[in-house]
């Protein structure tokens, strides 16, 4: 399903074995909840099966949330442009209060043909409820349980509002934080209602689980604490050879940096994300890991069978017959070698590099890498002795939002 192969020198067991027995100190202490989203996720998705067959009137899925609630369903989404799916709804996504963004999709949809996706952990995040009321003024529904569904935290002010209006609501479990939510019903429900096989995604996070935490295969810390203990690099790059990895791509930055950017007194941590996108970003950013200063480690994804391919036809154009050592390839073959050779390239220079293959991109190939992502976000805060799970400095920047806003009135 997924091959880690780690391209610099491995740390003694004996050195990370403590690390291993904390993460499985916070598997089983019930605090963090992610790590058993695998299980309770499959609980759930009996339940959404149920509510799905009240919606033969809909044509058209708006997942209304921003950040955690959105940002990894709109990573599987992309990643799995080519699945096949068991009922073709669309999946329109509201994540920021852009004003043309909004107008776009809204035109885009028939009100009665559209279920709206009201998510939101806290059930008061700012911007989603924004977005929801600015639905509310130009669709003017006059039963909300017709067209809309909540997901939040149990006894949120959110599930309040969705009791009193008649609204169904799913849950996300309290102890999971937003940016690790996407395999609870944060991802299952809209996915799920899309026609993606849910049931796949879980079931690749949970041979991931079952890999790094039950198995004893020690790649994935290895990993972690190269990068927590790395004297010069502190920026991590994820360069994925494949189009459908763009919001993956955005997913990993916030995990990677919400996660592991934090402050205990005086002193500061962090790991900063940066996503790069093969074989386009070899025309830029490469030219800074190749050449700039060395504070940089690379992830290289690819894909080994891709779902969709084209042969690069065997013609030669006149004064151009420097192109043609790639006739014959196909693109996915290409865009491979092109992925090896730029990690060859890396290794020469002495660059931290270590290379992630997917079998497939299919739903349980994406469920094994979100997965996996998180557990390395998870070991990795713990080797750098830090509170992996809040994110301080983004709260005081809404305490000020909300002071600014109310001080004129």
């Amino acid at each position: 399903m997924l091959k880690n192969e780690l391209f610099f020198e491995k740390t003694p067991l004996s050195a990370i074995g403590s690390y291993a027995k904390r993460m499985n100190d916070e598997l089983k202490g019930g605090e963090i909840g992610y790590y058993h989203l695998p299980e309770i996720g499959a609980n759930l998705l009996s339940e959404i099966a149920e509510f799905e067959t009240t919606l033969a009137h809909v044509k058209s899925v708006v997942l209304v949330g921003i950040g955690g609630s959105s940002l990894g369903v709109k990573a599987l989404k992309t990643m799995l442009g080519g699945a096949k799916r068991s009922r073709e709804r669309e999946l329109y996504f509201l994540d920021n209060v852009d004003a043309f963004s909004f107008e776009s999709v809204c035109e885009s949809i028939k009100f009665n043909e559209t279920l709206f996706i009201i998510s939101s952990k806290s059930g008061t995040t700012i911007e989603t409820i924004t977005l929801f009321k600015c639905i509310l003024e130009r669709f003017k529904p006059s039963n909300l349980s017709q067209n809309f569904i909540v997901i939040t935290d149990p006894a949120s002010p959110l599930e309040a509002y969705a009791k009193q209006n008649g609204i169904k609501f799913f849950n996300i479990p309290k102890n999971v934080g937003g940016r690790f939510s996407v395999l609870s019903a944060i991802g299952l429900v809209p996915l799920m209602l899309c026609g993606y096989d849910a049931a796949a995604l879980l079931e690749g996070a949970r041979a991931c689980k079952k890999r790094f935490l039950e198995d004893g295969d020690d790649t994935l810390l290895q990993k972690a604490y190269h990068y927590a203990t790395h004297k010069n690099a502190k920026i991590n790059v994820i360069f994925s050879y494949g189009d459908r990895f763009l919001e993956f791509n955005d997913w990993y930055v916030q995990l990677w940096a919400e996660s592991l950017g934090k402050k205990k007194g005086y002193k500061r941590y962090g790991l900063t994300p940066v996503g790069l996108i093969g074989s386009r970003d070899q025309h830029s950013f490469l030219q800074l890991i190749m050449d700039g200063v060395k504070d940089k480690t690379v992830t290289f994804i690819k894909v080994a069978s891709a779902d969709a391919d084209v042969a690069v036809p065997s013609i030669s154009l006149n004064g151009l017959e420097g192109c043609d050592f790639v006739n014959g390839l196909n693109l996915g073959e290409l865009i491979n070698a092109q992925c090896s050779a730029t990690m060859h390239a890396l290794v020469q220079e002495g660059i931290s590099v270590d290379v992630i293959e997917l079998e497939r991109l299919d739903e349980a190939s994406a469920g094994f890498l979100i997965y996996y992502f998180e557990l390395l976000t998870s070991a990795t805060g713990i080797m750098l002795g830090i509170n992996t799970y809040d994110q301080p400095g983004v709260e005081v920047g809404k305490r000020i939002l909300k002071t600014m806003l109310t001080a004129g009135k």
